[in-house]
């Protein structure tokens, strides 16, 4: 049996427009709860979030939340996750958030999740973290987004190492593959 690991998961507060997302995203966090991870999230209980968090816990995973005050009653911080804890801000929850990754997990999101990702990708490229990062392109949600940073490649402004780490797939079994032959002893 693998040794746990702990994975980041970056979702939105919302739930997006389409409604296949949210039921997509549970089915992910119960996947992966039952492939043993445990988890690190932004603490929030509403959007995929939420679903992700729940879809975890039926599965019998082991989420640790974190929250800035300041969101805590935007978000509605998770009280039914085994730890939730609250800091003074953004800039706290992401290092608290990151600090104790073995890996990424991305999901569809807004602004905050883009600006999660592109940090954690910033940081693989600089060598400030060494950590695989899964997106869950549903539906190709982030398709642009891929596409922008090929482009960025394409004109000399992301060097290759510092996108290695970063796999994509359509769909929550296509991503377990991924992850699953990443972790696999």
């Amino acid at each position: 049996m693998r040794s746990k690991s702990k994975l980041c998961v970056f979702a939105g507060a919302a739930n997006g427009s389409r409604s296949d997302y949210q039921e997509q995203v549970r089915r992910l966090g119960g996947m992966l709860a039952a492939r043993s991870f445990d988890f690190i999230y932004g603490g929030g209980r509403t959007g995929l979030m939420g679903a992700f968090a729940g879809g975890a816990l039926e599965a019998g995973g082991h989420i640790t939340g974190i929250i800035p005050k300041f969101l805590e009653n935007l978000e509605v911080g998770n009280r039914t996750i085994q730890k939730l804890e609250v800091v003074d801000g953004m800039h706290e929850r992401k290092a608290r958030m990151y600090k104790d990754a073995d890996g990424f997990v991305v999901l569809p999101g807004g602004l905050g999740t883009l600006d999660e990702l592109m940090e954690v990708l910033t940081w693989n490229q600089l060598g400030l973290i060494n950590a695989p990062v899964f997106v869950l392109n549903l539906d190709g949600y982030w398709d642009n987004m891929i596409a922008m940073l090929s482009h960025a490649a394409d004109e000399g402004f992301v060097h290759s190492k510092g996108i290695l780490h970063f796999t994509a797939a359509p769909s929550p079994d296509d991503l377990i593959d991924h992850i699953d032959s990443h972790y696999t002893p």
